[in-house]
Formats: C-alpha cells, structure tokens, sequence
C-alpha cells in the first residue's frame, strides 16, 4: 500500500477508534459512580459504597487511557492534517482550547480527590468532588462534537483567502447536526457502560462471588440499558432525518440505495459493488425506507449516483448494519435479562449471555463513528474541505511504519484494560463493614 493519503486516513482511524473507547466509558461510568455515591449518603446501604469503590478503579483506568490517547492523537492535525489547522484553525483551535481549559482542567483537578480522599475529606466534599468530575466529562464530550458537528455541518464563518473565520460563535456552537449528535452520544455512552456493570456483574456471579453488590450492579446494568434502548433509537431516527436533511449522500450510502426512487426499499443485507453501482444479492423490504425517512411510503429518496461528490457506499452500509444489529441486540438482551430479574432468578445461559454483551457498547459505538466520519468523505468540512486538501506530504513508508507501530501499541493496551478489569471483577470487593452477603439463589438459577 503506497498511498499516503489513505495510510493517513487509517492511521487517524486507528487512533479515534483506540481513542473513543474510553471516553465512551468514562463519561457515563462518571455519572454511575455519582449515582452509586448518593445512593449510599441516603441510604447507608453499604452495597452502594462497594459499587462505588469497585467501579471507581475501573473509571480511573479508562480516563488514564483516554488522555494518553487523546494526546497521540492531537499530534496527528500537525504531522499527517496540516491543512486542517492552516484553514479552520480560527474555529477549531478555540473549540479545542475550550475543552481543555473548562473541561480538562476540571477532572484533572478534582479527580484526585475522587479517587483518594474518600477518608480525607467529608462526605459532602468528595460527592462534591465525583459530581464536578463527571460535569468536566460531559463538558469534555460537548466541546469536542460541537467541533465535529460543525465539521459536518458547518455554519456561523465566512472564507477569506481560504481560510475559515468565525462570524457567529452562537451559530457554531448549536449549528444543525449537534443536538442529535451529542443525545445520540451520550446516550450511547450509557448504554455501554449499563453493558458493562451488567456483564461484569454477571461474571462476577458466574463465579460465585456473594458480595452484597454484585446482584445490586447486575439490576442497575440491566434495568439501565432496558429504559435506555428505545429512547437511543428514537433518538436515532431524529439523528436519521436530520442526516437526511443535511448530508443526503451518507444517507444514501447508509441505506444502500444507488439510483433516486419513488418508494425506496429498505435494504436489509447486500454485497454493494462500487464499480459496478449496484447491489448484488440484495434483499430488501419494498417502500419501508421511504416510509421512515420520509413518511410517505411513495416518497422520492435520493440515491448515491445523484450526488457528484459522495462517500465510498461499502463501509459505511456495513458499518451502520452493524449499529443496528448490535443495538438491536442491546434491546432484545436488556428486556430478557429484565424480565428474569422481575422473576426473582436469573438462568446461567443468559448470564453467560450478559458476560459475553459485556462490551458490545464498544462495537455499536465504532460502527456508528464510521458511519459518521466515512459518510462525509470526501470532505473534511463539509464543503470547505477535503480530506486530500488537508494531508501532509509525509511519504507513504513513514506512515505506515508508525500506523504498524500505533496498531500494535492499541492491539497490546486494549488486551491489557479488559484482562485488568476482568482481574478485578474475579477479585470482586471485600464486604464493608456491617455489609452482609447475598445468597446466589435469588439471582443465578
């Protein structure tokens, strides 16, 4: 492979891909952690404060990891995006800024305190402490999609001598796409941490640990991802729609659809052929495509052939089949292992079940941040800049070597997060004192 730009393009996807895992976590395992704290201030229920200190240990790996990444990603806008700074730097260097000095700084500067001065400080200080934590997160996730939404759909600049400037701050920070995006990810973060609490949960029950907290955290994950499954796809139909209006060619991509059609199928599985611009083996329900993004089963959707500048169909078909399969798997599991729960018992297939969902929020996750980034190719901006305008002229060899580098590095790091939080769900969390175990009956049958 001796193209730069598209080595240059996998070597960032390497990198967002390693990256977003742990934000993904750390955002709604934060707000987890406050809800466990609370929950025990009020109730005394030592159970809550063994979650809290089992899944504290877990959220701190995850933010070690997202700000080592974060960083080795930053570095890439300088060696492989130089244009992406030289034009929209005004915008996105103060979006970036932002982040760091109002969101960065404030989990920095209160972590500490949330991970070691639960004995050090009062009750109040240190929930104090967790919840400014957890504000800094999602205040870290509101600044970096503004930035993306932006790049997707821009607004509030203007372009003098090729080069970006702000003209309505206001405009740029809730431009089109970013109330869908940033529900849509917020969202998804919760689900995925609601997979993981109930699949370590679950595993942790699988070996017969009895710790008080270990059915509370299997309840909490279940019922948590059982509420918030349908709310994230109809979040995700608004997010669709709002796609459609704005950027209808990854629309088209992601419904597999080449030619503009009046009652436009929606397709269900098909190996799409790029050269060709068709489909094989397609199988697909007449009119249903039409009927959800346009609400009118005779409606006219615009395929792929109509748009002069459009995103390779492939991954971008795949990878949204992948988010809805997986989603949908995250809804049917979730009512399942609910619906056992209110029994009183649940079986051992479907706590294995639970243990091997454990990070399936991940994969729904990466499928869906392709769909979003591959389906604004060509474009780095949206009608300002391609990604071809904005790469370096770093040799294709050099490149690879460091994506090699980077891959193996990722390959190693991810192996060691999971055996780590594996190792601590086998070793479980001592009882706190005046903390009774549970009998396994009323939860594994």
């Amino acid at each position: 492979m001796d193209d730069p730009l598209l080595l240059a393009r996998i070597q960032f996807a390497a990198n967002i891909t390693f990256h977003i895992l742990f934000p993904t976590l750390s955002i709604a395992l934060g707000w987890a952690l406050l809800f466990f704290r609370v929950r025990y201030t009020r109730t005394r229920d030592e159970r809550w404060m063994s979650l809290y200190r089992f899944w504290v240990k877990i959220f701190a790996l995850c933010f070690a990891l997202g700000v080592v990444s974060g960083i080795t990603m930053s570095f890439q806008f300088g060696t492989n995006w130089p244009g992406f700074m030289t034009t929209v730097g005004n915008i996105a260097g103060p979006l970036l800024a932002y982040e760091v000095l109002t969101a960065f700084f404030l989990e920095a500067t209160f972590l500490s305190i949330m991970l070691f001065g639960m004995n050090r400080v009062s009750e109040r200080v240190h929930t104090l402490a967790t919840a400014l934590v957890c504000f800094g997160t999602t205040l870290s996730a509101f600044w970096i999609l503004v930035l993306n939404s932006w790049m997707q759909t821009p607004v509030g600049f203007e372009m003098r001598d090729g080069v970006a400037h702000a003209t309505d701050w206001l405009a740029i920070l809730s431009n089109p796409s970013l109330p869908y995006r940033l529900l849509h990810m917020l969202i998804a973060s919760a689900l995925t941490v609601a997979f993981l609490i109930a699949g370590l949960s679950a595993y942790r029950l699988l070996r017969r640990d009895a710790g008080g907290d270990v059915k509370l955290g299997l309840k909490v994950g279940v019922y948590a991802a059982a509420v918030l499954i349908p709310i994230q796809i109809a979040v995700g139909d608004l997010h669709g729609l709002n796609t459609l209006h704005h950027q209808p060619a990854k629309v088209a991509a992601m419904e597999g659809l080449w030619d503009s059609t009046a009652g436009a199928p929606a397709v269900l599985f098909a190996v799409p052929d790029e050269a060709a611009r068709r489909n094989r083996f397609e199988i697909a329900i007449p009119k249903l495509a039409s009927l959800y993004l346009v609400h009118d089963a005779n409606g006219v959707v615009k395929g792929l052939k109509d748009f002069e500048q459009h995103p390779r169909m492939t991954p971008v078909f795949w990878a949204f089949r992948v988010m809805v399969g997986v989603g949908l798997l995250m809804f049917a599991v979730s009512w399942l292992a609910a619906w056992w729960l209110r029994r009183g018992a649940v079986p051992r297939w479907l706590l294995k079940g639970l243990v091997a969902m454990s990070f399936s929020g991940w994969f729904a996750v990466v499928a869906g941040w392709y769909v979003t980034e591959i389906g604004r190719q060509p474009w780095l901006v949206t009608g300002v800049l391609t990604a071809a305008d904005a790469a370096s002229s770093v040799p294709a060899p050099m490149i690879a070597m460091s994506l090699a580098m980077y891959l193996s590095l990722y390959v190693v790091l991810t192996v060691a997060f999971v055996s780590a939080i594996f190792h601590l769900a086998r070793k479980g969390t001592p009882p706190a004192h005046g903390e009774a175990a549970v009998p396994l009956a009323g939860a594994l049958s």
